[in-house]
């Protein structure tokens, strides 16, 4: 797959998961990790440009398993951003649906 396709995708994947709940970057590795193949070279540039553009907010947390972890919180920006680009990202799909016709499902 096109990796700047995938750097897309995987972004929005990371704004869905932390808008359900916060998370620290490991976590959001972990999880993504079970669907799509991914790793912490991939999310965490993710995560500090998301951060960088007011997407999320951070804190620390103390950890019961050594230092404390930075959580991740979306934003009311991070928040527009993602409804946005989950209601892009759902227009393409159709539109590629319609052009490859069943392949959807298979």
């Amino acid at each position: 797959m096109n990796t700047q396709l995938k750097k897309g995708i995987l972004e929005m994947c990371v704004l869905f998961l932390i808008q359900e709940q916060d998370m620290y970057g490991f976590e959001v590795i972990e999880t993504i990790s079970k669907d799509i193949d991914v790793n912490e070279n991939t999310i965490y540039p993710i995560l500090r440009r998301l951060t960088k553009q007011g997407m999320f907010n951070t804190y620390e947390k103390q950890s019961p398993f050594g230092a404390p972890r930075k959580y991740y919180k979306i934003t009311k920006s991070g928040e527009k951003y993602l409804h946005v680009s989950l209601a892009e990202w759902r227009q393409f799909l159709k539109g590629v649906s319609n052009i490859l016709g069943g392949y959807e499902n298979e």
